[in-house]
Protein backbone atom coordinates (compact mmCIF):
# COMPACT_ATOMS: atom_id res chain seq x y z
CA UNK A 1 0.00 0.00 0.00
CA UNK A 2 1.12 3.43 -0.51
CA UNK A 3 2.18 5.84 1.62
CA UNK A 4 -0.73 8.82 2.26
CA UNK A 5 1.10 11.87 0.53
CA UNK A 6 0.35 14.71 -1.53
CA UNK A 7 2.04 15.48 -4.72
CA UNK A 8 3.12 18.62 -2.71
CA UNK A 9 4.47 16.96 -0.13
CA UNK A 10 6.35 14.31 -2.28
CA UNK A 11 7.50 17.04 -4.38
CA UNK A 12 9.23 18.65 -0.89
CA UNK A 13 10.39 15.33 0.22
CA UNK A 14 12.18 14.63 -3.28
CA UNK A 15 13.92 17.76 -3.05
CA UNK A 16 15.32 17.48 0.21
CA UNK A 17 17.04 14.09 -0.95
CA UNK A 18 17.76 15.47 -4.29
CA UNK A 19 18.45 18.39 -3.93
CA UNK A 20 19.07 19.75 -0.29
CA UNK A 21 20.42 23.36 -1.32
CA UNK A 22 17.29 23.88 -2.83
CA UNK A 23 15.36 27.38 -1.89
CA UNK A 24 11.73 26.02 -2.28
CA UNK A 25 11.47 28.19 -5.70
CA UNK A 26 10.67 25.15 -7.82
CA UNK A 27 8.68 23.33 -5.88
CA UNK A 28 6.14 26.52 -5.78
CA UNK A 29 6.32 26.82 -9.52
CA UNK A 30 5.08 23.25 -9.77
CA UNK A 31 2.42 24.05 -7.43
CA UNK A 32 1.05 26.19 -9.95
CA UNK A 33 0.73 23.58 -12.17
CA UNK A 34 -1.59 21.45 -10.05
CA UNK A 35 -3.50 24.34 -8.92
CA UNK A 36 -4.42 25.16 -12.65
CA UNK A 37 -4.91 21.65 -14.00
CA UNK A 38 -7.30 20.81 -10.94
CA UNK A 39 -9.47 23.76 -12.30
CA UNK A 40 -9.38 22.43 -15.85
CA UNK A 41 -9.97 18.94 -14.55
CA UNK A 42 -12.92 20.89 -13.02
CA UNK A 43 -14.19 21.82 -16.65
CA UNK A 44 -13.72 19.28 -18.34
CA UNK A 45 -16.19 17.80 -15.95
CA UNK A 46 -18.64 20.37 -16.43
CA UNK A 47 -18.32 19.94 -20.88
CA UNK A 48 -21.64 17.95 -21.50
CA UNK A 49 -23.40 20.26 -19.10
CA UNK A 50 -22.35 23.83 -19.90
CA UNK A 51 -22.21 25.77 -23.36
CA UNK A 52 -19.82 27.86 -22.06
CA UNK A 53 -16.59 25.08 -21.93
CA UNK A 54 -18.16 22.50 -24.69
CA UNK A 55 -18.00 23.03 -28.31
CA UNK A 56 -15.62 25.17 -30.81
CA UNK A 57 -14.68 28.77 -31.17
CA UNK A 58 -14.72 30.69 -34.22
CA UNK A 59 -10.53 31.20 -34.10
CA UNK A 60 -7.51 28.80 -35.52
CA UNK A 61 -4.44 28.36 -33.06
CA UNK A 62 -0.84 29.21 -34.80
CA UNK A 63 -1.37 25.33 -36.01
CA UNK A 64 -4.17 25.61 -38.30
CA UNK A 65 -6.26 23.71 -35.69
CA UNK A 66 -9.85 24.69 -34.49
CA UNK A 67 -9.59 26.09 -31.03
CA UNK A 68 -11.63 24.56 -28.92
CA UNK A 69 -13.35 26.88 -25.76
CA UNK A 70 -12.14 24.21 -23.60
CA UNK A 71 -8.40 25.30 -25.70
CA UNK A 72 -8.76 29.05 -24.76
CA UNK A 73 -9.99 28.13 -20.35
CA UNK A 74 -6.90 25.90 -20.51
CA UNK A 75 -4.74 28.06 -21.87
CA UNK A 76 -5.77 31.02 -19.62
CA UNK A 77 -5.73 29.05 -16.66
CA UNK A 78 -2.67 27.80 -17.20
CA UNK A 79 -1.37 31.44 -17.76
CA UNK A 80 -2.52 33.10 -14.85
CA UNK A 81 -1.52 30.53 -12.33
CA UNK A 82 2.21 30.41 -13.92
CA UNK A 83 2.56 34.04 -14.34
CA UNK A 84 1.93 34.88 -10.54
CA UNK A 85 4.51 32.05 -9.62
CA UNK A 86 7.21 35.00 -9.35
CA UNK A 87 9.84 32.58 -10.74
CA UNK A 88 8.44 31.99 -14.13
CA UNK A 89 10.12 34.24 -16.48
CA UNK A 90 8.71 32.69 -19.69
CA UNK A 91 5.61 30.69 -21.05
CA UNK A 92 4.91 29.03 -24.44
CA UNK A 93 1.93 27.37 -25.24
CA UNK A 94 0.70 25.55 -28.34
CA UNK A 95 -2.04 27.77 -28.37
CA UNK A 96 -0.11 30.86 -28.72
CA UNK A 97 2.43 31.89 -31.81
CA UNK A 98 5.22 33.60 -29.88
CA UNK A 99 6.31 33.10 -26.62
CA UNK A 100 4.91 34.99 -23.35
CA UNK A 101 7.23 36.91 -21.11
CA UNK A 102 6.23 38.02 -17.81
CA UNK A 103 7.85 41.33 -17.52
CA UNK A 104 7.66 41.91 -14.29
CA UNK A 105 9.98 38.07 -13.77
CA UNK A 106 12.12 38.69 -16.74
CA UNK A 107 15.20 39.96 -15.15
CA UNK A 108 15.38 37.27 -12.49
CA UNK A 109 13.18 34.51 -13.21
CA UNK A 110 14.98 31.16 -12.97
CA UNK A 111 12.18 28.90 -14.91
CA UNK A 112 10.62 28.43 -18.61
CA UNK A 113 7.70 26.89 -18.76
CA UNK A 114 6.61 24.94 -21.94
CA UNK A 115 2.89 23.08 -22.13
CA UNK A 116 -0.04 21.96 -24.56
CA UNK A 117 -3.08 22.93 -22.30
CA UNK A 118 -5.42 20.44 -23.44
CA UNK A 119 -4.26 18.09 -26.05
CA UNK A 120 -6.97 15.83 -27.67
CA UNK A 121 -9.72 18.50 -27.01
CA UNK A 122 -11.14 17.82 -30.35
CA UNK A 123 -12.32 14.85 -28.61
CA UNK A 124 -14.23 16.28 -25.48
CA UNK A 125 -17.88 15.90 -26.89
CA UNK A 126 -17.55 12.34 -27.51
CA UNK A 127 -16.22 11.73 -23.65
CA UNK A 128 -12.32 10.80 -24.58
CA UNK A 129 -9.80 11.16 -22.28
CA UNK A 130 -7.65 14.65 -22.88
CA UNK A 131 -5.20 15.46 -20.64
CA UNK A 132 -2.44 18.74 -19.96
CA UNK A 133 1.22 18.48 -21.12
CA UNK A 134 4.17 20.34 -19.87
CA UNK A 135 7.66 20.67 -19.61
CA UNK A 136 9.78 23.03 -17.35
CA UNK A 137 13.46 24.40 -18.56
CA UNK A 138 16.28 26.24 -16.22
CA UNK A 139 17.03 29.65 -17.60
CA UNK A 140 20.14 31.78 -16.61
CA UNK A 141 18.49 35.36 -14.75
CA UNK A 142 18.98 38.15 -17.47
CA UNK A 143 19.16 41.56 -15.39
CA UNK A 144 19.14 44.01 -17.92
CA UNK A 145 16.52 41.98 -19.99
CA UNK A 146 18.63 41.97 -24.02
CA UNK A 147 18.61 38.71 -24.09
CA UNK A 148 16.59 36.72 -27.07
CA UNK A 149 13.45 35.00 -25.19
CA UNK A 150 13.00 32.72 -28.12
CA UNK A 151 16.33 30.99 -27.21
CA UNK A 152 15.54 30.73 -23.51
CA UNK A 153 12.31 28.27 -25.01
CA UNK A 154 14.35 26.75 -27.69
CA UNK A 155 16.03 24.17 -25.18
CA UNK A 156 16.93 20.06 -26.35
CA UNK A 157 15.02 17.85 -24.17
CA UNK A 158 17.71 16.81 -22.45
CA UNK A 159 17.65 20.02 -20.11
CA UNK A 160 14.90 19.70 -19.20
CA UNK A 161 14.79 20.04 -15.58
CA UNK A 162 11.07 18.18 -15.28
CA UNK A 163 8.01 17.08 -17.63
CA UNK A 164 4.78 15.46 -17.04
CA UNK A 165 1.09 15.52 -17.86
CA UNK A 166 -2.06 15.43 -16.38
CA UNK A 167 -5.25 12.79 -18.04
CA UNK A 168 -8.65 13.64 -17.36
CA UNK A 169 -10.19 10.50 -17.95
CA UNK A 170 -11.98 8.40 -15.41
CA UNK A 171 -10.42 9.65 -12.97
CA UNK A 172 -7.71 12.66 -12.84
CA UNK A 173 -4.14 12.10 -12.76
CA UNK A 174 -0.94 13.73 -12.32
CA UNK A 175 2.23 11.73 -13.75
CA UNK A 176 5.66 13.40 -13.51
CA UNK A 177 9.45 13.47 -13.33
CA UNK A 178 12.13 15.83 -11.72
CA UNK A 179 15.01 13.30 -13.40
CA UNK A 180 15.05 10.77 -10.58
CA UNK A 181 11.89 8.37 -10.99
CA UNK A 182 8.36 8.60 -12.69
CA UNK A 183 5.64 9.14 -10.11
CA UNK A 184 1.57 8.95 -10.59
CA UNK A 185 -1.09 10.71 -8.37
CA UNK A 186 -4.55 10.71 -8.46
CA UNK A 187 -6.87 13.60 -7.67
CA UNK A 188 -9.26 12.76 -4.71
CA UNK A 189 -11.95 15.16 -5.32
CA UNK A 190 -13.19 14.50 -1.89
CA UNK A 191 -10.26 16.63 -0.45
CA UNK A 192 -8.95 17.93 -3.43
CA UNK A 193 -5.93 16.87 -3.75
CA UNK A 194 -3.04 15.10 -5.51
CA UNK A 195 -2.37 11.72 -4.03
CA UNK A 196 0.30 9.42 -4.46
CA UNK A 197 -1.33 6.30 -6.19
CA UNK A 198 2.07 5.26 -8.63
CA UNK A 199 5.20 5.16 -6.97
CA UNK A 200 8.36 5.51 -9.41
CA UNK A 201 6.76 3.49 -12.47
CA UNK A 202 8.50 1.34 -14.99
CA UNK A 203 7.39 0.79 -18.50
CA UNK A 204 7.47 -3.03 -19.00
CA UNK A 205 10.80 -4.34 -21.49
CA UNK A 206 8.21 -5.11 -23.70
CA UNK A 207 4.20 -5.41 -24.46
CA UNK A 208 1.71 -6.64 -26.41
CA UNK A 209 0.37 -3.76 -28.18
CA UNK A 210 0.88 -1.21 -30.54
CA UNK A 211 -0.77 2.34 -30.99
CA UNK A 212 -1.09 4.54 -34.16
CA UNK A 213 -3.42 5.81 -36.88
CA UNK A 214 -4.24 3.24 -38.74
CA UNK A 215 -5.60 5.09 -41.28
CA UNK A 216 -2.57 6.57 -42.53
CA UNK A 217 -0.50 3.44 -43.15
CA UNK A 218 -0.49 3.47 -47.10
CA UNK A 219 1.18 6.67 -46.20
CA UNK A 220 3.71 5.42 -43.95
CA UNK A 221 7.43 4.84 -44.88
CA UNK A 222 7.46 0.85 -45.96
CA UNK A 223 9.84 0.10 -42.40
CA UNK A 224 6.88 1.33 -40.86
CA UNK A 225 4.61 -0.69 -42.60
CA UNK A 226 6.79 -3.96 -41.97
CA UNK A 227 6.68 -3.19 -38.17
CA UNK A 228 2.98 -3.04 -38.49
CA UNK A 229 2.35 -5.88 -40.84
CA UNK A 230 4.82 -7.95 -38.27
CA UNK A 231 3.38 -7.06 -35.08
CA UNK A 232 -0.28 -7.54 -36.25
CA UNK A 233 1.07 -11.33 -38.23
CA UNK A 234 3.18 -12.94 -34.60
CA UNK A 235 6.30 -12.51 -36.83
CA UNK A 236 7.68 -10.00 -34.07
CA UNK A 237 7.20 -13.11 -31.84
CA UNK A 238 4.21 -12.20 -30.09
CA UNK A 239 0.91 -11.37 -31.19
CA UNK A 240 -0.23 -7.57 -30.88
CA UNK A 241 -3.34 -6.32 -30.35
CA UNK A 242 -4.06 -2.18 -31.73
CA UNK A 243 -5.02 0.47 -29.31
CA UNK A 244 -5.48 3.44 -30.09
CA UNK A 245 -7.35 6.82 -28.65
CA UNK A 246 -6.37 9.48 -30.66
CA UNK A 247 -5.38 11.77 -27.55
CA UNK A 248 -1.26 11.79 -26.76
CA UNK A 249 -1.69 11.98 -23.22
CA UNK A 250 -4.15 8.93 -23.37
CA UNK A 251 -2.23 6.73 -25.25
CA UNK A 252 0.94 7.21 -23.94
CA UNK A 253 -0.13 7.11 -20.91
CA UNK A 254 -1.48 3.45 -21.26
CA UNK A 255 1.75 2.50 -22.81
CA UNK A 256 3.78 3.82 -19.73
CA UNK A 257 1.61 1.47 -17.62
CA UNK A 258 1.03 -1.14 -20.04
CA UNK A 259 4.54 -1.64 -22.05
CA UNK A 260 4.24 -1.72 -26.06
CA UNK A 261 5.07 1.33 -29.17
CA UNK A 262 3.25 4.17 -29.59
CA UNK A 263 3.91 5.50 -33.28
CA UNK A 264 3.36 8.86 -34.96
CA UNK A 265 5.21 8.66 -37.66
CA UNK A 266 6.13 10.98 -40.95
CA UNK A 267 3.69 10.34 -43.59
CA UNK A 268 3.12 11.52 -47.05
CA UNK A 269 1.38 14.35 -46.23
CA UNK A 270 3.69 15.48 -43.38
CA UNK A 271 7.21 13.87 -44.07
CA UNK A 272 8.09 16.22 -40.75
CA UNK A 273 6.00 14.34 -38.20
CA UNK A 274 2.81 16.03 -36.79
CA UNK A 275 3.45 16.06 -33.14
CA UNK A 276 5.29 19.19 -31.66
CA UNK A 277 8.64 18.98 -30.19
CA UNK A 278 8.48 21.26 -27.04
CA UNK A 279 5.06 20.82 -25.89
CA UNK A 280 4.57 16.95 -26.19
CA UNK A 281 7.54 15.06 -28.23
CA UNK A 282 10.35 16.25 -24.79
CA UNK A 283 7.77 15.63 -22.57
CA UNK A 284 6.63 12.51 -23.19
CA UNK A 285 10.49 11.46 -24.03
CA UNK A 286 11.72 12.52 -20.56
CA UNK A 287 8.85 10.40 -19.21
CA UNK A 288 9.80 7.55 -20.89
CA UNK A 289 13.30 7.06 -20.49
CA UNK A 290 12.91 7.86 -16.81
CA UNK A 291 10.09 4.44 -16.62
CA UNK A 292 12.92 2.77 -18.91
CA UNK A 293 11.72 3.27 -22.02
CA UNK A 294 12.87 4.41 -25.12
CA UNK A 295 11.93 7.75 -27.52
CA UNK A 296 13.57 8.68 -31.04
CA UNK A 297 12.13 10.17 -34.46
CA UNK A 298 12.97 7.15 -36.18
CA UNK A 299 17.13 8.16 -36.48
CA UNK A 300 17.93 10.49 -33.26
CA UNK A 301 16.82 10.43 -29.63
CA UNK A 302 14.18 13.00 -28.61
CA UNK A 303 16.00 14.49 -26.22
CA UNK A 304 19.24 14.95 -28.35
CA UNK A 305 17.57 17.19 -30.76
CA UNK A 306 18.12 20.45 -31.33
CA UNK A 307 15.19 22.77 -31.30
CA UNK A 308 15.05 25.33 -34.56
CA UNK A 309 11.45 26.78 -33.72
CA UNK A 310 8.91 27.59 -31.24
CA UNK A 311 6.36 25.17 -32.92
CA UNK A 312 8.41 22.80 -34.60
CA UNK A 313 6.79 19.46 -35.51
CA UNK A 314 8.85 15.84 -35.21
CA UNK A 315 8.05 12.31 -36.04
CA UNK A 316 7.81 10.02 -32.44
CA UNK A 317 8.41 6.16 -31.83
CA UNK A 318 8.15 5.95 -27.96
CA UNK A 319 7.40 2.82 -25.74
CA UNK A 320 9.20 -0.35 -24.32
CA UNK A 321 12.47 -1.31 -25.28
CA UNK A 322 11.85 -4.11 -27.37
CA UNK A 323 9.37 -2.80 -29.70
CA UNK A 324 11.24 0.50 -30.62
CA UNK A 325 14.13 -1.72 -30.79
CA UNK A 326 12.49 -4.42 -33.67
CA UNK A 327 10.66 -0.72 -35.58
CA UNK A 328 14.48 1.30 -35.33
CA UNK A 329 15.93 -2.02 -36.30
CA UNK A 330 13.89 -1.95 -39.57
CA UNK A 331 14.75 1.65 -40.50
CA UNK A 332 18.18 1.36 -40.07
CA UNK A 333 17.87 -1.95 -42.80
CA UNK A 334 15.84 0.33 -45.20
CA UNK A 335 17.71 3.42 -45.04
CA UNK A 336 20.51 1.11 -46.34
Amino acid sequence: MHKLLTVQQHILEEQRRNHPQASGEFSWLLSGITLATKIVAAQVRRAGISADVLGATDSQNVQGETVQKLDVIANQTLLQFLGNRGNVAIMASEENDDPIVVERDRAHGRYVVVFDPLDGSSNIDVNVSVGTIFSVLRREPDPDCSRDTTADVLQPGYKQVAAGYVVYGSSTMLVYTTGHGVFGFTLDPSIGAYLLSHERVTMPDAGTQYSVNEANFEGFPLAYRKFLMQARSGALGRTYSSRYIGSLVADFHRTLLKGGIFLYPPTNSHPKGKLRLLYEANPVALLAEQAGGMATNGTDRILDIEPTSLHQRTPLIVGSKTEVGHLMRMIKEESR
